[in-house]
């Protein structure tokens, strides 16, 4: 056998006895009478020693040959060693080497396989299979592997049943753009990779399978940014015969299962927030609500007073940045220019210091009194020390703006703390929203959602006003999950397609899988999926989910290490009847 023992599991009550160990070679120390070699496998790291006294001469010329990375096995006797290390599991032997075998050399590794390492993240991109050696790449895939196990734990005992799906499918319209497969059987026509399982989980409710669950691969061709990826992983479920509190309840239990099993923290409340309050108090549909500075909006105290920013605008909203006074006249002009980043978009910046002494000091004294100013911290909740800040103009704009600086702020003032978690629900989602180029209405979350209860006949007259019967899950400012009741009956199903803009044919040839199988006793169902990536790096106490994926893509959907994509050769475009027309 290659190994008796893994690295990381000996200790002093194993003095004594004869092992055999396998990994790499972390690192050396040579004084020329004495070797010390640290062994290094998946769960930790042992000393090895080869001296003059107790070793062969050519054991340890061996030993001085060994190189950073090199693979061995070794066979020794575990010994006390003379100066204990107590930072390591091991710390406290070391093993007296009597033999040892060489399973394969290294060339010298690109970067140093450590915590801290030297090497940039292209480098480290190119050469995944080094980084997953070292403990922060290796600890976050072991914790990916314990959520899931967590997660089929919980369902499984929920009654629910894993089911996969196909990947080989027809494309349908699900807000990005598919990735596309060319059938070679089937000439001129293309298989799509799915975006999500969502028609077939709803043909399983169909098939009668009441409980489904699936930890499955989507994919989605989109511009990607730092927290994406074009493959990425979602813990996929479906019930029938619920209602919405139904999944609501079974799905707190799962996070609460979660955050108790993997991070020893218990969660009694998940607050749930109307989609339209969110929007109104965070300016965002996935509000962060570990702390406060909920917004106040100010048009009824701000405009009609001679100051013409606020009274052209739609919307004049502010914050209160607690402790805020205490920035200087620079700290709040780099604010200021913070918010006029092309990223963030915003015009400039109102503020209004609360001074200790109930007092304030704004930067628009021309145009509004100490009252005014009291009435702008009572909507905000300003206290003595904060520093209101107040941007204004296009509502949906000026919101988004503050959002950011919202969360900027906390970052900031060390409020988004990664091992505090503050899980909500928000519910009740517009079912349609207006693209303002095309003058269209389309899904905001997909064409299977039910609109709420007695909303349908909206959609006549009213499409904007119409209420989803959806909810997503948000854990720490992230949507972690998201859902709906979906339709259920070929008629709605009808109307709702006809209303996103669907000609009778064009449902027919996109879904009429979907609308025949409706008419063969289809049960109520709903569901949810988590984003897993997501959330394991949420749990995880990170921001980038990169870190929590074996082999990640980079910003340009690339994979590095493997040259993908690449082009294939003239031989298979024509056996798949392709012709390439690149843009020059």
């Amino acid at each position: 056998m290659y190994r008796s023992h893994n690295c990381g599991e000996l200790r002093a009550s194993h003095i004594n006895t004869e092992v055999t160990l396998s990994g790499w070679v972390q690192k050396s120390r040579d004084k020329g009478f004495i070797v010390w070699i640290d062994l290094r496998d998946r769960y930790g790291i042992t000393q090895l020693v080869f001296d003059e006294e107790r070793s062969s001469k050519s054991i340890i010329e061996q030993a001085q040959d060994l190189g950073r990375e090199f693979v061995i096995q070794v066979k020794g006797v575990v010994i006390e060693r003379a100066s204990k290390n107590p930072n390591m599991p091991t710390g406290d032997i070391e093993i007296l080497v009597s033999e040892m075998t060489i399973l394969n050399e290294s060339l010298l590794p690109p970067f140093t396989i450590e915590d801290k390492t030297d090497g940039g993240e292209d480098i480290r991109m190119k050469y995944r299979y080094l980084d997953i050696r070292r403990n922060p790449v290796k600890d976050n895939l072991i914790f990916r592997h314990k959520v899931t196990q967590e997660v089929r734990n919980y369902l499984s005992n929920q009654d629910f049943i894993e089911v996969e799906t196909p990947y080989l499918i027809k494309s349908t319209p699900e807000g990005a753009r598919d990735f596309v497969v060319p059938s070679r059987m089937n000439e001129g026509q293309f298989y799509a990779l799915p975006q999500s399982p969502q028609t077939f989980k709803q043909l399983l409710m169909v098939g009668g399978m009441d409980k489904y669950f699936q930890i499955v691969k989507c994919f989605r061709d989109e511009d990607l940014r730092a927290d994406r990826q074009p493959e990425f992983t979602q813990i996929d479920c479906e019930m029938a015969f619920i209602e919405q509190e139904d999944i609501l309840n079974m799905f707190e239990g799962l996070t609460r299962h979660l955050l108790k099993e993997v991070n020893g923290v218990e969660i009694e409340k998940f607050p749930r927030l109307l989609y339209d309050d969110a929007m109104r108090l965070y300016g965002n549909d996935k509000p962060d609500i570990r702390f406060g500075m909920e917004f106040g909006e100010l048009n009824d105290v701000a405009q009609h007073k001679d100051f013409g920013v606020f009274n052209s605008a739609q919307l004049v909203v502010g914050i209160a940045v607690p402790g805020g006074n205490s920035y200087t006249r620079k700290d709040i002009d780099k604010l200021i220019d913070w918010v006029k980043r092309p990223q963030i978009g915003a015009l400039g910046m109102v503020y209004c210091r609360y001074n200790d002494d109930g007092s304030f000091k704004s930067s628009v004294d021309k145009f509004y009194d100490q009252d005014d100013l009291a009435k702008w911290a009572e909507l905000t909740n300003a206290k003595p020390g904060d520093l209101i800040c107040v941007l204004s103009g296009e509502t949906n704009k000026v919101r988004s703006q503050l959002s950011a600086l919202r969360m900027e702020m906390a970052t900031r003032l060390g409020l988004r703390d990664p091992k505090v978690f503050a899980p909500l629900w928000v519910i009740d989602f517009p079912l349609l929203e207006l693209d303002e180029d095309s003058g269209h209405y389309h899904a905001m979350h997909h064409p299977f959602t039910s609109p709420k209860p007695g909303q349908i006949e909206l959609l006549d007259s009213n499409p904007g006003d119409v209420k989803a019967n959806a909810y997503d899950l948000v854990l720490n400012g992230n949507e972690i999950g998201g859902g709906s009741i979906r339709i259920h009956d070929k008629e709605t199903q009808a109307i709702m397609l006809k209303h996103l803009g669907f000609s009778e044919a064009d449902a027919k040839a996109q879904f009429g899988f979907l609308m025949d199988a409706f008419e063969y006793g289809a049960p109520p169902h709903g569901g949810l999926a988590f984003g897993l990536d997501r959330l394991v790096a949420i749990l995880g106490g990170q921001e980038t989910i990169r870190d929590f994926i074996a082999f990640p893509k980079n910003n340009n959907g690339r994979d590095v290490m493997i040259d993908a994509p690449a082009p294939i050769d003239e031989d298979q475009l024509t056996e798949l009847s392709l012709k390439l027309n690149l843009k020059p």
